[in-house]
């Protein structure tokens, strides 16, 4: 079974350690922190302090997602801040190989995001290097937008590249999944779901990730 995580981008704020122990409660194994910088992305979100304090509130794993410019200048930062996945994208990274070693040498999970554009050919040389590939399901930068039909079609592919190269990376997908859609996107070889207004802008949140999880199940 796919594992669905929590998207705090979406979540309430003002009550946000309530919102995480809410996951905490249902079963929630991963929570995804979306980090902007207002300059890859239009829009500006949380840094380093906020992870911190995440990483001392809760013991879920933090799969943070770096939509930032630049992310090798503040990598070690995030590592320090708590950070159990850390994923920065493709469009951003010269050297992207020698960024993956490093966040692995630091004892943390290193992934690689694709852009809607980005084909996942882009990925055939550093894959072995990637613990997970996050592929976006929508242009970054905001909650709460329509998916792109074609994702799933690039999921399968990119799940027939890791087939041929014999490896065990998994597939997150990120970017309008909801009920109606997830149990497509693990048929399409999706391992973790990220899903924020799904669930945080739901009437209620535990309820909405317990019937994601349900839905995702294909057993």
């Amino acid at each position: 079974m796919a594992v669905i995580a929590p998207s705090i981008l979406s979540a309430d704020f003002m009550n946000l350690g309530e919102e995480v122990r809410r996951m905490e409660k249902v079963g929630a194994q991963i929570l995804h922190v979306d980090v902007m910088d207002g300059n890859f992305v239009p829009n500006l979100t949380i840094g380093v302090p906020v992870v911190e304090k995440l990483s001392q509130w809760t013991e879920l794993s933090l799969d943070v997602h770096l939509m930032i410019a630049n992310p090798e200048q503040t990598v070690d930062l995030y590592i320090d801040a708590g950070a159990n996945y850390l994923s920065v994208h493709f469009e951003t990274v010269l050297h992207l190989d020698r960024l993956l070693d490093r966040i692995r040498e630091r004892g943390v999970q290193p992934g690689v995001v694709l852009n809607p554009h980005t084909p996942v050919s882009a990925l055939e040389e550093v894959l072995p290097k990637c613990h997970h590939v996050l592929l976006m399901s929508v242009n970054p930068g905001f909650g709460g937008q329509q998916f792109i039909s074609s994702s799933f079609q690039k999921v399968r592919k990119l799940k027939s590249l890791i087939d041929s190269q014999d490896l065990s990376v998994k597939i997150e997908i990120d970017g309008g999944i909801g009920l109606g859609n997830v149990r497509e996107a693990v048929e399409s070889g999706v391992d973790i779901v990220v899903a924020g207004s799904a669930i945080f802008g739901s009437e209620d949140p535990e309820e909405a990730f317990l019937q994601m999880e349900k839905n995702a199940s294909i057993n």
